[in-house]
C-alpha cells in the first residue's frame, strides 16, 4: 500500500446564477468570467469529483484513490457502512443573489425515487453583509394544500422562518426541512454525499442557459416536513483553542477550532477520515507518525485519511480557523439510523 497523506485539491467551481465574485479571492484564484456560487471541496460525486493536486496521487481522481485503500482512507467502518464509497460532500458557497426555497429527500424517498442517498446538511456562516438572512424551516403551521396555494401565488416566503445571519452563525437542515442561503452570505455546507435537489420557487428568474429552473412542487411537497420548531438555530460553544461540538448527527460530526497556537488532533478512534476546512488564516497539517506537512491555506480543504488521523495543525499567522467534518464510529446509536437505511436498501 502506497504511503498515504492529507490530500488537497485543484479547483472545482461551479458557476451558478445566484453565485458572486467572492470564492475566488477567498481561495486566491484568479477570477472568473462568470459567476461562482460554489467550490466543492471534497467530492465523490459523479458529476463533480476531486482531482489530487499534492503528492503522489497528484492528478488522480479522489474516487480513483479511496478504491485502491478504502479501509485506510475512509476508515474500515466507513468503508463497510457505505460501500467503500466517501458519504460526505463539502462546498464554499457564496450567496450574491438569493437561491432558490427548496428541499431535500431522506435516504427512503431518495432511494426508492433516485436511488441516491437523501441529503441533510449544515451551514456555517462565515461572512454575512449587514441585514443578510436566509430561510429555515415554517414560522407557521401549514398544510400540504397550502404550500402548494402558495407556491402558486408566489407567496411560499411568508410561512417560512426568516433568520438575519451574522459570522460563526450555523444552521442544520435535517432531510425535509425547507431552506435558502439568501444574498450576501459566505459559507462552508457539510452534506450527505446527494446531488438530490427539489426546487419550490425560483422567483420566476431564468438560469444560465436563459430559461426558466426547472420546479419540483409535488415531489418537494412529498419531502416536506412541515414541523414548526421553537429555534432553528444550532447554539454550540465558540471557545478558543479547543474543538467545540457543533453537532453530532447520524450522518457527519462537525467540530469548530479557532487556535492560537499548536493543537493536536487524534481522531483515529472514530475510525473515520476526517475532512478539514481552513475557514480562516492559513495553517499546516503535520502528521505525528509520519512527521509530514501539508500547507492547508485559508479557503482550502484536506482530506486526512482514516489511518493517519493523529496530527497536528499549526496556524501561521495570529489565529486559524478550521472546521472538522467526520462520521463518528464510535457511538454506535448515531451510526444506528443510517446501519439500519444501509441493511433495508441492499435488500
Amino acid at each position: 500500500m502506497e504511503k498515504l497523506y492529507p490530500f488537497l485539491f485543484e479547483p472545482n467551481l461551479h458557476a451558478i446564477v445566484w453565485g458572486g465574485r467572492r470564492l475566488c479571492p477567498y481561495k486566491g484564484l484568479s477570477l472568473a468570467d462568470a459567476p461562482i456560487g460554489e467550490s466543492w471541496e471534497v467530492s465523490a460525486v459523479a458529476s463533480s469529483t476531486s482531482v489530487v493536486s499534492n503528492g503522489a496521487f497528484a492528478g488522480q481522481y479522489l474516487t480513483d484513490v479511496i478504491s485502491r485503500s478504502p479501509e485506510a482512507i475512509l476508515g474500515v467502518a466507513v468503508a463497510k457502512k457505505y460501500g467503500n464509497q466517501l458519504p460526505l460532500l463539502v462546498k464554499f458557497i457564496d450567496a450574491e443573489q438569493d437561491l432558490s426555497i427548496q428541499v431535500h429527500p431522506d435516504d427512503g424517498m431518495a432511494q426508492r425515487l433516485h436511488g441516491k442517498f437523501g441529503k441533510s446538511e449544515i451551514w456555517y456562516v462565515i461572512d454575512a453583509k449587514p441585514g443578510s438572512f436566509l430561510y429555515a424551516g415554517f414560522k407557521d403551521a401549514i398544510t400540504p394544500e397550502e404550500y402548494k396555494r402558495k407556491v402558486a401565488d408566489g407567496t411560499v416566503t411568508d410561512v417560512l422562518a426568516k433568520h438575519e445571519v451574522k459570522a460563526g452563525d450555523v444552521f442544520y437542515l435535517p432531510a425535509g426541512r425547507v431552506h435558502a442561503i439568501c444574498g450576501g452570505i459566505l459559507l462552508a455546507e457539510v452534506q450527505q454525499s446527494s446531488d438530490v435537489t427539489y426546487r419550490i420557487f425560483d422567483y420566476n428568474r431564468p438560469g444560465m442557459d436563459g430559461k426558466p429552473r426547472e420546479l419540483h412542487t409535488e415531489l418537494a411537497a412529498e419531502a416536506l416536513d412541515f414541523h414548526v420548531e421553537d429555534n432553528y438555530r444550532t447554539q454550540y460553544d465558540n471557545l478558543s483553542n479547543r474543538a467545540n461540538r457543533v453537532i453530532d448527527s447520524p450522518y457527519f460530526s462537525v467540530r469548530v477550532t479557532e487556535l492560537s497556537g499548536t493543537f493536536h488532533r487524534n481522531l483515529v478512534k472514530y475510525d473515520s477520515f476526517v475532512i478539514s476546512m481552513c475557514i480562516k488564516g492559513d495553517c499546516k497539517i503535520r502528521i505525528r507518525a509520519t512527521q509530514e506537512e501539508v500547507l492547508l491555506r485559508e479557503g482550502h480543504s484536506t482530506l486526512i485519511p482514516a489511518s493517519i488521523a493523529d496530527y497536528d495543525v499549526l496556524p501561521l499567522g495570529e489565529k486559524t480557523r478550521v472546521l472538522d467534518a467526520y462520521i463518528d464510529n464510535k457511538n454506535r446509536s448515531l451510526g444506528s439510523k443510517i446501519t439500519r437505511f444501509l441493511h433495508i436498501t441492499s435488500k
